[in-house]
């Protein structure tokens, strides 16, 4: 079963455009902090420990795409629901629900990341390498 973190996020005055709503490139920015979020409630470390155990640069976005349904305005508690719907050999998958008051679902975010590590053929360039084992099996994707 895939591994689901959920957090409260607050919409702040600097999240709205001039019509009162989230500004949607903040969204993304929400989505972003959700999937470190996830990753480290699953693996029980956050980002620079993940980087220096697995000798990585990150795990970048290379792909996203939204379903816009109902805004959010200043002052919601939102609660994000994230989780790793697929894995390639070196891509995730994830699915982000955004969730308003009274579980009404505002936003669905599906995103692809790369576990990437230097390029020692090309340099300061990354590239794609194995998600490890111990990573899916912490999220709920045995191998």
């Amino acid at each position: 079963m895939a591994f689901v973190n959920r957090r409260v996020v607050t919409i702040d005055w600097g999240d709205c455009d001039a019509a009162g709503i989230v500004f949607y490139p903040r969204y993304f920015a929400m989505f972003d902090g959700s999937t470190h979020a996830l990753l480290a409630a699953a693996l029980g470390y956050r980002k620079p420990a993940m980087i220096a155990r697995f000798g990585i640069v990150g795990v970048p976005m290379v792909d996203t795409r939204a379903r816009f349904l109902v805004p959010s305005t200043f002052g919601d508690d939102v609660t994000i629901e994230s989780q790793v719907t697929k894995f390639g050999r070196s891509s995730i998958d994830l699915l982000h629900r955004l969730y308003r008051e009274g579980g009404v679902l505002g936003i669905e975010c599906w995103e692809t990341r790369v576990w990437a590590a230097p390029d020692p053929s090309r340099a300061g360039a990354i590239k794609g390498v194995p998600v490890p084992a111990e990573v899916r099996a912490a999220l709920g994707h045995a191998q």
